[in-house]
C-alpha cells in the first residue's frame, strides 16, 4: 500500500500479508475477505504514520494479481475462495476446450494461450465441480475489481485483465457475447469493461467507516499488478522493457500495436492505448526465500535471507561449477506452460557447496528470464535496457547474472515500490492531476546505473543455457 504526495513525490508505504491455501497439489487459493480485512487494518496506520488526513486524498487506485475470478452472489457476498494465478486445477477443462477447437479462436481474440492458469478455465472448473456455487454466481470480478466494489459498491472489470477470458476481443476492447453464450457463460455476470484510469465510483459511507477513508474520494478501475509495475518502472513507450522479481518473475515489453507471440502473455497496458507482451514465471524472489528455508535450521532463517544467499553465491564462479537449476517450483508458466514441471538441481556431487547451490538458483531464474525474452522474437529490440523492480533488483550479483545470461543491460528502478507508484500515478491520471503520463514518469521515476553484460561470461552462460533447455526437454519426455 503506497501513499504518494502528488506535489513533492514523497511516499509512505505499509504492508500486510495473507495466506495462500493449498488443499491439493496444483491448487492455490486465497480468501478475498482477508484482502479487505488487510486494507481495513493497515490503512488507518498508514494515514496516521504519514500524518495525512484522509480528506486530503485526491483519488485511489487499485492493482491486483492476475487470473483470480472472485465469484459473488446476488447480495455481493463472496461464494468461495479464489484460485489465484498459479493454480492449475483446471487442466482438464483446457483439454476439453482444445478438443472443441477453441485454442486458436482464443489466440485470435487476444493473443493468449489456452492454459489452466487463466481465468476462464478456472470458472469452468467451478461450474463442473461446484455446481451449487456456480448456480449462485451473479458477478465475477478481478482481484482489484473486488476491492473497488468494496470501496464503491460498483461492479467493474478493467480492460487490462480482460485477456484472462478467451472471449475478450482485445483490439475491439469488447466481450464476444456470442462466444460467451456458446461456452455457457451468462454475459450478465461480467461487468462492462473500463479503462484502467477511469473513475468508476467514490468511497461509500460504509467503506469509509471500515477503512478510515473520507467518504466521496474518487476510485479508479485500476489494473494488473505487473502492468502497474511496468508503469511505475517507466515502461510506457514502445520497445521499453520491464523485468520483475517479486515472489514470481517476469518481463513486459511495451507495444503500441497488436503483436502477440506464441507462448507469451498478451494484455492491454494500464497506460491508455498501449499493450504489453509479457512473460510470467513462477520463480522470482520466492526462490531465494525457499532456498533459505531449506538451508537453515527451523527458526534460524535470517531476516536478510537474500543477502545471505547472494553472499554465498558470490563464492561460486559463473556457471555454478556445473550445477544447473530448473526453477519450476510450482510448475511453470511462459513460455513452456507446464503445470507438471518440477524444480531440479542437476549436476550435484560431493564437491558442490552451499554457494554453488545458491548461485545455481539465481542463474536458473535468469535462464527462465532469457527463455521468455527469446520467445518475444522481433518484438524485443536488440540490447534493450531491462528496467528491474522487486526484491532481486536490490542484489548486485543477481542483477549482473541476469545481464550476463540475457545479454541485455539491466538497471534497478530507484523506486522500490514500482507497482504502488504506478497505481498512484494511474489514480492521479484518472482524477486529472496527471494529464500526461509521460511527463509524470519523468517526474517520479528514476533508474540506477545499468549492469552491463560481461563478454567473458557469455560463452559459459550460452553453454549452460543450452543445457538448461535440453534438461527440461529430456525430463518432459519422461512424463507418463
Amino acid at each position: 500500500m503506497l501513499l504518494l504526495d502528488h506535489e513533492t513525490g514523497q511516499k509512505h508505504i505499509a504492508n500486510c500479508s495473507y495466506p495462500t491455501v493449498t488443499l491439493h497439489a496444483g491448487w492455490a487459493e486465497q480468501d478475498p475477505a482477508l484482502w479487505w480485512n488487510g486494507i481495513c487494518e493497515t490503512l488507518p496506520a498508514l494515514l496516521r504514520n504519514a500524518g495525512v488526513d484522509s480528506k486530503e486524498i485526491a483519488a485511489i487506485g487499485m492493482d491486483g494479481i492476475s487470473w483470480t475470478p472472485v465469484c459473488l452472489d446476488v447480495a455481493g457476498q463472496v461464494l468461495c475462495n479464489v484460485p489465484i494465478w498459479y493454480d492449475t486445477r483446471a487442466a482438464e477443462q483446457c483439454v476439453c476446450l482444445k478438443k472443441e477447437g477453441l485454442e486458436e479462436q482464443f489466440f485470435a481474440n487476444n493473443g493468449n494461450p489456452l492454459e489452466p492458469y487463466y481465468t476462464l478455465p478456472k470458472v469452468l472448473w467451478i461450474r463442473e465441480h461446484l455446481p451449487e456455487t456456480f448456480a449462485k454466481i451473479r458477478h465475477i470480478l478481478t482481484s482489484n475489481g473486488y476491492i473497488v466494489y468494496k470501496l464503491t459498491g460498483a461492479f467493474t472489470h478493467d480492460n487490462c485483465q480482460a485477456y484472462g477470458w478467451g472471449f475478450y476481443q482485445l483490439e475491439k476492447d469488447a466481450w464476444d457475447t456470442s462466444l460467451m453464450e456458446e461456452l455457457g457463460i451468462d454475459p450478465d455476470i461480467l461487468p462492462a469493461l473500463c479503462a484502467c484510469t477511469q473513475v468508476v465510483g467514490t468511497v461509500t459511507g460504509k467503506a469509509a467507516e471500515e477503512t478510515g477513508l473520507a467518504e466521496g474520494i474518487p476510485v479508479i478501475a485500476g489494473g494488473l499488478d505487473a502492468a502497474c509495475g511496468a508503469l511505475g518502472a517507466g515502461v510506457i513507450e514502445p520497445g521499453a522493457v520491464h523485468e520483475q522479481s517479486g515472489s514470481a518473475g517476469g518481463m513486459s515489453i511495451c507495444l503500441e500495436a497488436f503483436r502477440p507471440a506464441r507462448g507469451l502473455i498478451y494484455s492491454r497496458h494500464v497506460v491508455p492505448g498501449m499493450h504489453l507482451l509479457q512473460g510470467g514465471t513462477v520463480g522470482g524472489g520466492g526462490l531465494a526465500r525457499w532456498l533459505a528455508k531449506v538451508m537453515y535450521p527451523a527458526g534460524a532463517c535470517p531476516e536478510n535471507a537474500l543477502e545471505e544467499l547472494t553472499a554465498a553465491a558470490e563464492t561460486s564462479p559463473p556457471g555454478a561449477n556445473g550445477l544447473i537449476f530448473l526453477p519450476y517450483m510450482a510448475g511453470e508458466r511462459s513460455p513452456i506452460w507446464d503445470p507438471e514441471a518440477k524444480g531440479v538441481f542437476f549436476g550435484l556431487d560431493y564437491s558442490k557447496t552451499r554457494g554453488d547451490m545458491a548461485r545455481a538458483v539465481l542463474e536458473g531464474a535468469a535462464y527462465a528470464l532469457r527463455h521468455n525474452l527469446e520467445a518475444a522474437g522481433s518484438a524485443l529490440p536488440e540490447k534493450s535496457l531491462l528496467r528491474a523492480v522487486g526484491g532481486a533488483a536490490k542484489s548486485p550479483l543477481w542483477m549482473q547474472i541476469k545481464a550476463d545470461i540475457t545479454g541485455h543491460p539491466i538497471c534497478a528502478v530507484s523506486e522500490g515500490e514500482a507497482t504502488g507508484l504506478g497505481c498512484a500515478m494511474l489514480a492521479g491520471a484518472g482524477c486529472g492531476l496527471y494529464p500526461d503520463l509521460n511527463e509524470t514518469v519523468k517526474r517520479f521515476v528514476s533508474t540506477d546505473t545499468p549492469f552491463e553484460p560481461e563478454p567473458r561470461n557469455a560463452e559459459i552462460y550460452d553453454q549452460r543455457y543450452a543445457s538448461y533447455l535440453e534438461l527440461y526437454r529430456r525430463l518432459d519426455g519422461m512424463k507418463g
